[in-house]
């Protein structure tokens, strides 16, 4: 897989300005015991390679603007065994050769070191709480500076939360992450694809998903951004089915909610289609009703809109379309005065977009105020309607009947970008597509 890198040093930049004479640190994710002595594949911290690139596990990151060494990395060492059983590892001098760390220590050095890179800070930016271990190394290094009587108030007087911050900062990507972002969402557009064309009656889920994530990987994927939805007849309705063992019949819809990771950043597409060549009446119904409102909901992911005002839009808009196909009865205000549509449409909108499927970044400027898109924002554009198949309030033809549409849309001081119409979704495209398939 190709490296991808980024502009690190204007990032950290970003950070160094806004903590001032405090110090920033970060630890790496741990890496996940899966079962004995085996272990999950490896997942970087975010908001460490969001400032780094360095992906290896047991790193601890050192940000101090004010020092003559202000970048500050804690790495494992190079280890000649380990790398034959495990794969390489940079050391601190590759930390410092190709990571541009101003100093780099083995990750064995922290306890020694430390106390002197916090000492003199006004704050330790750091997310306690968050694991054990990185808290006790905060606060022995802090009570080791309050135990040095010859050197009197050195010792950070606060410990800050750093990921307002930090993940404010990610809420808005620059130019060389949409472009890694709009990779990701054509490798993700390929598999979606790759499984609309190969797609039989008699087939099992887990064989769709099997050649959507093949095609990710041959793509020049790194892996699936998350674990791939494949849901066929009644499994559509759950929102996150993963199991993938159920066989997909002629009359079925399959829900498909797939995405691949290229560079560490995240792709994320849902399209809904007949397993046969065409929608049945009732499939194609429900199918319009979401589509016509996903559509125009993309349409509105402009500079000024905010999350929140085009999430209600939405719910609105959805629950028109529920008393227009017969699932809903009574005037619109009712309905969603009592919220009737959480029957059918029960989550939000979509979410932001990035490094994390689930990107973070703050939606509200306060409570019921939605903080305003701007330049730069990926979100997803996800709305759906789901029967249940025991649900004997809906009419019987639409029972089991499962729809999501999901599109990443990037916002621009013009119309919206969308990433991923590399996958079909009009009726008369996926028909045409599912015809020359079967």
């Amino acid at each position: 897989m190709k490296r991808v890198t980024f502009d690190f040093v204007s990032r950290r930049s970003v950070i160094a300005e806004q903590i001032g004479d405090g110090v920033l640190v970060l630890f790496a994710s741990p890496e996940q015991r899966r079962s004995n002595d085996t272990y999950y594949s490896y997942r970087p911290d975010s908001d460490l390679i969001y400032l780094s690139g360095f992906e290896e596990p047991e790193c601890v990151l050192v940000l101090r603007p004010k020092h003559e060494t202000p970048f500050v990395l804690f790495v494992r060492p190079k280890d000649r065994e380990r790398e034959i059983w495990d794969g390489f590892r940079y050391g601190p001098e590759g930390a410092r050769e190709h990571f541009g760390a101003d100093a780099a220590f083995t990750i064995s050095e922290l306890g020694k070191e430390l106390p002197e890179l916090l000492a003199g800070a006004d704050a330790v930016h750091f997310a306690i709480g968050e694991d054990s271990a990185a808290d006790g190394a905060i606060l022995g290094a802090m009570k080791a500076l309050r135990a040095n009587r010859r050197r009197a108030d050195r010792c950070p007087r606060a410990i800050v939360d750093p990921r307002p911050m930090l993940h404010g900062l990610r809420r808005v990507k620059a130019a060389d992450e949409i472009q890694v972002m709009a990779t990701a969402a054509e490798i993700s557009a390929r598999g979606h694809v790759a499984a609309m064309r190969c797609a039989r009656p008699g087939m099992f889920e887990y064989e769709l998903k099997a050649a959507i994530e093949g095609e990710f990987l041959r793509s020049g994927a790194s892996a699936p951004a998350y674990d791939s939805i494949v849901a066929s007849g009644p499994n559509a309705c759950v929102l996150h089915y993963t199991s993938s063992a159920r066989q997909l019949l002629s009359g079925d819809l399959v829900l498909i909610d797939a995405g691949a990771e290229y560079g560490r950043y995240a792709g994320d597409i849902t399209r809904t289609w007949p397993v046969a060549a065409e929608f049945t009446g009732a499939q194609r119904a429900i199918y319009e009703a979401v589509l016509e409102v996903q559509i125009e909901a993309v349409d509105r992911v402009r500079v000024g809109t905010n999350n929140h005002d085009l999430d209600q839009w939405v719910r609105r808009e959805m629950c028109s379309r529920m008393i227009d196909v017969g699932l809903l009865s009574g005037s619109l205000e009712q309905n969603l005065e009592e919220e009737c549509y959480r029957r059918y449409f029960m989550h939000g909108t979509g979410h932001y977009l990035g490094i994390d499927v689930h990107d973070v970044g703050p939606y509200y400027v306060e409570d019921g105020v939605g903080l305003p898109y701007e330049p730069g924002v990926v979100v997803t554009i996800e709305p759906g309607m789901y029967i249940a198949a025991d649900d004997e309030t809906a009419p019987e033809a639409f029972r089991g009947i499962g729809v999501r549409i999901e599109d990443d849309v990037v916002v621009t001081a013009a119309d919206p970008r969308v990433l991923t119409d590399g996958v079909p979704k009009s009726v008369a495209e996926i028909e045409a597509m599912r015809r020359d398939a079967t």
